[in-house]
């Protein structure tokens, strides 16, 4: 498997907040993309949660859109 060796260990929660920035992060590149699952080795459902939490706290300017 090609990304076996790029996956980061990240300890998941059971309920993902958008208020838990420092938590999200782990989820995001330096240059604030989102992550793909295949990288960070979480289920798809999981994904999809993270994912929506992220774009949440983008919302809320918890988060940057962003980072140049």
């Amino acid at each position: 498997m090609a990304y076996q060796s790029e996956r980061e260990e990240i300890e998941l929660k059971k309920f993902v907040d958008y208020k838990d920035v420092a938590y999200l992060k782990q989820f995001t590149s330096p240059h604030a993309k989102i992550l793909a699952k295949k990288r960070t080795g979480v289920s798809a459902l999981k994904q999809r949660e993270i994912t929506q939490a992220i774009k949440r706290a983008r919302f809320m300017a918890l988060m940057p859109y962003l980072v140049a």
